[in-house]
């Protein structure tokens, strides 16, 4: 597992709305049990209007979507499968899409 890893939703219920789980948690971190990953929502079922820096947009298997950075989450590692795509392309935007989160800048 790398940082920025991709990985399809494991909960089938949200899959539709929520196709991918990215890992932002870093390699250096990675003989934890738990993963920090932000959802991947499909950007025509989100139906508000997402602040582009706090939710970029990126395309996973040709599928456009937001990172909904404000919805983090830590979740048991062995719940993954197989990466299906990296986003380290967009390593800048992400990581400025956390600083906004935690510290407003």
């Amino acid at each position: 597992m790398a940082q920025f890893d991709v990985y399809l939703n494991p909960n089938k219920a949200s899959r539709i709305r929520i196709p991918y789980l990215v890992d932002l948690q870093s390699n250096l971190l990675e003989g934890m049990n738990n993963i920090v990953i932000a959802p991947l929502r499909r950007r025509d079922s989100d139906t508000g209007i997402p602040t582009l820096r706090l939710n970029p947009v990126v395309t996973v298997e040709d599928v456009p979507c937001f990172v909904r950075v404000q919805e983090l989450a830590a979740i048991p590692r062995r719940s993954l499968g197989q990466p299906v795509g990296n986003l380290a392309q967009e390593r800048d935007a992400l990581l400025a899409a956390l600083d906004l989160l935690f510290t407003g800048f």
